[in-house]
């Protein structure tokens, strides 16, 4: 089987998939990539299906030899490789590929015909960075075994992205009704205690209800407003069950946004509509799946 040598790790480069589910009630989070859109578009380029494993590199790129010829694709952030971004190519056996400091946004993905054939921990080939489950962050000298798992032709076409501009677009959270409108009313900056876990925010705070509510499930997505006001945005590590209120969700079509703030990014909420929040992710899905 041929492989992928790490010869440089950059920051925090992972093995990740889509995550895995089924397992909350066991305090197990998805993890998973931190921007779904760009592993699965990556994936569908290269002709793998959507949930191949793939190589998350975040903020600062790695370098890596390839033992043998190889399709790959990046997407997501730019990390300066010197290949076209959102697009198939073809490498030589022994090219060494390298990933420097994302000159926009925070995550890149490099898909490899045929997966990134690494063990999978309860059905699923990703490395929760916070617990070490399923894999750690690589170092230099890993050898990254390349599957044998695509099943169909890479794309032949360079892809436009969907944009990234605008507030994150929310719904309503299950305590919405106990907070104003102070939420969307102010722009917030990320800190640089942000990880895979949570976003956390500065700005105006925000007023929590005061007394403690019961522990209950959470959601990826969810804000949540601890007591000193300043939001958190749960994430792909998130905990799987939380105490403070939740005023909003950020929708399913624009996680991978969050995915690609870095520190010191401003953040913007807007409330929307379920209709619209589907709406939106039917629109997603369909560009993903133009790719087919």
């Amino acid at each position: 089987m041929s492989s992928i040598r790490v010869l440089a790790p950059g920051f925090q480069t992972s093995v990740q998939d889509l995550g895995r589910f089924g397992y909350a009630h066991l305090g197990v989070a998805a993890s998973g990539a931190a921007d779904a859109l760009a592993l699965r578009a990556g994936n569908l380029l290269v002709g793998n299906a959507e949930n191949a494993a793939a190589l998350e590199m975040t903020l600062v790129g790695g370098t890596f030899e390839f033992e043998t010829g190889a399709v790959v694709a990046l997407t997501g952030a730019d990390f300066g490789a010197g290949l076209p971004l959102w697009t198939a190519v073809e490498l030589a056996a022994g090219t060494v590929l390298r990933c420097s400091a994302a000159r926009s946004g925070a995550r890149g993905y490099l898909a490899v015909r045929g997966g990134i054939a690494t063990p999978k921990v309860l059905g699923s080939a990703s490395a929760h960075l916070m617990t070490g489950l399923g894999g750690r962050a690589l170092r230099k000298g890993d050898l990254l075994p390349i599957g044998r798992d695509a099943v169909r032709q890479p794309w032949k076409q360079a892809v436009q992205p969907p944009g990234n501009e605008g507030p994150l677009r929310v719904t309503a959270g299950p305590q919405a009704d106990w907070f104003g409108e102070e939420l969307y009313r102010a722009a917030y900056r990320v800190l640089e205690e942000s990880n895979r876990m949570g976003l956390r925010l500065r700005g105006p705070a925000i007023v929590s209800p005061a007394g403690h509510m019961l522990t209950e499930g959470v959601a990826l997505g969810a804000i949540q407003i601890p007591p000193d006001g300043q939001p958190i945005v749960l994430f792909v590590e998130h905990q799987t069950t939380g105490g403070y209120p939740k005023p909003a969700n950020v929708i399913s079509a624009d996680l991978w946004r969050v995915g690609q703030l870095r520190p010191r990014d401003e953040v913007r909420f807007e409330l929307v509509s379920m209709e619209r929040a589907l709406e939106l992710l039917r629109e997603q899905e369909e560009w993903l799946y133009s790719l087919l």
